[in-house]
């Protein structure tokens, strides 16, 4: 982990991917700091708060470039478009 407590992970080009995100819940606000998939990107997610099932946003390729505080990895990594 890094000193800001965050996961990276080194892409292929050199720069650092976050491997965490939090997500907030568009319904009930609940926030939780999740891992994501580095090699795929997370259609749905439970909401631990309200049971909700998140989907993406239409554009979106997961939960967490829709409702999560950093992109997923291959979006960042330039790999697929949000």
């Amino acid at each position: 982990m890094s000193a800001g407590g965050t996961a990276v992970e080194t892409a292929a080009a050199g720069s650092t991917l976050e491997r965490y995100s939090m997500l907030t819940c568009p319904d009930c606000g609940h926030r939780a700091r999740e891992e994501m998939p580095t090699d795929a990107c997370l259609f749905f997610h439970e909401c631990a708060g309200c049971a909700v099932r998140l989907r993406p946003l239409p554009g979106d390729c997961c939960v967490f470039c829709s409702y999560g505080s950093v992109p997923c990895p291959p979006v960042q990594s330039g790999c697929c478009s949000a």
